[in-house]
C-alpha cells in the first residue's frame, strides 16, 4: 500500500537522522496521502506478530497490565466490533473519559479504525463542562470510568452510555467487547482528512475553542513530536501527562508507536519524587518527558546516587528554569530538552537530540514546520508572535480549524500565517525562546487556564463586582490562578468574606483550575475600561513566592477548604 510505504519512508528518513537537525531540517517532506487510516494501515501491520511490549502500565501497589503490539491490535478489534454492534458509526462523537487504564487505549485505537472521531475528556470535569462538551461536541456515544458514571445521569442528551469497570443501570458494560471477534473489517476506505479526534482547549473566552484533528494531522503530523524526543525502535517512553489532554495523545500514544516504542504508564494517587526514581530504575525506562512541576520535584532528590537506562529527557508544558536543567544534567549528564507545540498543532520547535542546547531556548523549527516572529503589522521580527507559514508550507501537523467556528479559524489563519497567540524571540542561529502569551492564558501545573472563564465564575458572587485573574508565582506549581477582586458596595474585605468567595468559586471550578489566592483591591484600566491585566502580571512576577499583600489571602489560611 503506498499510503503506508510513504508513511513509513519519512518516519524512517527522521529516525535516520535523528541527530542529523541540518540533514532533517532541510531534506524532510510531510508525506502526501489521500486515504490512510493509521489504526488499520500502519499500527496494525506493525503489530502483525509483533510481541514487544506496546503498552505497559504499573500501579502504586505494584500491579501491571503489560500488552503487546499483537495483542493490543486483536483487542482493539474486538472493541471495534463490540463498538459497532453498539451502534458507533462512522464519523459518531465518542466523549472518552478515562484515567490511565487498558481500556483507554484499546477504545482509541476502536475508534480510529471506525472512522469515529474521540473527544478526549479528563476525570476533573465539572457538570457544567460535561453539558458544554456533550453540547457543542455533538457528542452519540460516552466510554467512561465507572467512578464517574453518576455525572452524567442529571446530564440531557440522548446518547449511549458505556462504563468501564462495572456498568450500573442503563449502562453497557464496557468489558462485554472481550467476546467479540478480533477481526475487523472497516466499512470502507479512511479519507485522510477525515475527523478523527476533537480536543476542547482553553481560550480568552469563557467557553473553549474546539480543535478538530485528522487522520493526517495527529497520526502523521506527531512524526515531528517523535523526532522531537528522539524515540527509537522498542525504547520504553515515559510520559507523565493525564489523560483527556492532547500532550497526552502526543507522548502517550502517537509518537512512542510511530517509533514503534513502548508506552509506559506510572500511576500513583499523589507525586513521590522517589517512588517514581525507583520506578524509571527497576523498569529500565530509557526516554522520559515530564512538566516543569515534576523536574522541580525531582531535583529535591539526590539523583546522582540514582542510576537509570534514561537516554532522553524532555520537558513540556512551560519553560523550564536553566538551574533545573544544569542540576539533571551535572547528576545523571543528560540535558532536559525543551520543546513548544499546541493542541492545534503538534510539536513545532524543539531542541531534538544532538544539538547544542541554549539555556532557556526552545530550540530550532522541526522537521515539516517553517517558523516566523511577526510583529503587530505582521512584518517579520526579533521578537514576536510565533507564527506558522501556510501555503505550500503549510505543517501536516495543523489541525483543520476550530470546530463550528469560522470566526476564530479565519482569526487565527490570517495573512498566509497561523498565529499561535505566543510570542518568542530568536537568535542569529535561529534558537526561539520562549516570551509569555499574547494573551492572558497561562498554565498552572501544566493545565491551561483561561482568567476569563474563572472570572466569570468569580463575579457570580454577590459581593464581588468586577474580578481579575493572573498567574501568580508558585515554587512547585510555577504559578498559580490569583484573583484581584472589586467589592460591590456595601462590602468590605475580611478573612470571612475571602473563605466565602475560595469556597463558591470551589463548588464551580474542576480542582485545577481553582483560586488559591485572593486580594482585595482596585483593578487598573485603560482609558476605554478595559482591565490591564499584564500590569496585574508585572506586579505579581516581581514579588516573592510567599510575599504577603495588604487585604490578600491564600487559600491555605483556610484548612477546611482541603483539595
Amino acid at each position: 500500500m503506498s499510503a503506508v510505504r510513504d508513511f513509513l519512508a519519512a518516519r524512517d528518513f527522521l529516525l535516520q537522522h535523528r541527530s542529523d537537525y541540518a540533514t532533517a531540517y532541510r531534506d524532510f517532506r510531510w508525506p502526501r496521502l489521500e486515504h490512510f487510516n493509521w489504526a488499520l494501515d500502519y499500527f496494525d501491520a506493525m503489530a502483525e506478530g509483533n510481541h514487544h511490549p506496546a503498552l505497559w502500565i504499573v500501579e502504586e501497589d505494584g500491579r501491571e497490565a503489560k500488552l503487546s503490539f499483537a495483542q493490543l491490535s486483536a483487542r482493539s478489534s474486538r472493541v471495534a466490533n463490540w463498538l459497532r454492534e453498539q451502534g458507533v458509526r462512522r464519523g459518531d462523537r465518542i466523549l472518552l473519559m478515562l484515567g490511565n487504564e487498558v481500556p483507554l487505549w484499546e477504545t482509541m485505537l476502536a475508534a480510529f479504525k471506525l472512522g469515529a472521531v474521540v473527544i478526549p475528556a479528563t476525570t476533573l470535569l465539572t457538570a457544567d463542562d460535561l453539558v458544554d462538551r456533550l453540547d457543542r461536541g455533538q457528542v452519540r456515544h460516552v466510554v467512561v470510568g465507572a467512578a464517574h458514571t453518576a455525572k452524567f445521569d442529571p446530564l440531557p442528551g440522548d446518547f449511549g452510555r458505556i462504563a468501564v469497570g462495572g456498568a450500573p443501570a442503563g449502562w453497557k458494560a464496557f468489558e462485554d467487547a472481550a467476546t467479540a471477534s478480533d477481526r475487523f473489517t472497516p466499512d470502507g476506505a479512511t479519507h485522510v482528512d477525515d475527523p478523527l479526534l476533537l480536543y476542547f482547549t482553553s481560550g480568552t473566552t469563557s467557553k473553549p475553542k474546539l480543535v478538530l484533528h485528522t487522520h493526517q494531522s495527529y497520526p502523521v503530523g506527531h512524526l515531528s513530536t517523535m523526532y522531537w524526543i528522539g524515540l527509537q525502535p522498542h525504547d520504553r517512553h515515559m510520559n507523565i501527562s493525564s489523560p483527556g489532554w492532547a500532550k497526552h495523545a502526543w507522548s502517550c500514544f502517537f509518537a512512542p508507536w510511530n517509533a514503534g516504542a513502548c508506552v509506559f504508564l506510572y500511576n500513583y494517587s499523589r507525586f513521590n519524587a522517589a517512588a517514581l526514581l525507583d520506578v524509571l530504575v527497576k523498569y529500565e525506562v530509557t526516554t522520559l518527558c515530564a512538566p516543569p512541576t515534576v523536574w522541580r520535584m525531582l531535583i529535591q532528590q539526590d539523583l546522582a546516587a540514582v542510576k537509570t537506562r534514561l537516554r532522553e529527557l524532555i520537558g513540556a508544558g512551560e519553560p523550564l528554569n536553566p538551574e533545573v536543567i544544569d542540576q539533571v544534567k551535572l547528576a545523571w549528564g543528560i540535558t532536559i530538552r525543551d520543546g513548544f507545540g499546541q493542541t492545534e498543532t503538534t510539536a513545532q520547535i524543539g531542541n531534538p537530540p544532538g544539538q547544542p542546547v541554549k539555556p532557556g531556548s526552545m530550540g530550532r523549527p522541526l522537521p515539516g514546520y517553517t517558523v516566523a516572529l511577526l510583529d503587530v503589522d505582521d512584518r517579520p521580527a526579533r521578537e514576536g508572535e510565533v507564527a506558522l507559514v501556510l501555503g505550500e508550507q503549510r505543517p501536516l501537523g495543523l489541525m483543520v480549524g476550530y470546530a463550528g467556528d469560522a470566526g476564530k479559524t479565519a482569526e487565527a489563519t490570517r495573512a498566509g500565517h497561523y498565529r499561535t497567540g505566543d510570542v518568542a524571540s530568536v537568535d542569529d542561529e535561529g534558537y526561539i525562546t520562549y516570551v509569555g502569551r499574547a494573551d492572558d492564558v497561562f498554565k498552572s501545573s501544566d493545565y491551561r487556564i483561561s482568567p476569563f472563564e474563572l472570572e466569570s465564575v468569580l463575579i457570580e458572587h454577590p459581593a464581588v463586582a468586577e474580578a481579575a485573574v493572573v498567574p501568580s508565582p508558585d515554587p512547585v506549581r510555577l504559578s498559580v490562578p490569583k484573583a484581584v477582586v472589586v467589592l460591590v458596595g456595601g462590602q468590605q474585605p475580611s478573612p470571612e468574606l475571602a473563605r466565602d468567595i475560595f469556597a463558591f468559586t470551589r463548588e464551580r471550578l474542576a480542582p485545577y483550575k481553582r483560586i488559591r489566592r485572593l486580594s482585595f483591591g482596585d483593578l487598573p484600566k485603560t482609558i476605554s475600561g478595559k482591565i490591564r491585566r499584564v500590569e496585574l502580571r508585572r506586579a505579581e512576577q516581581a514579588r516573592g513566592v510567599d510575599e504577603r499583600l495588604p487585604d490578600e489571602f491564600f487559600d491555605r489560611d483556610f484548612p477546611e477548604l482541603k483539595d
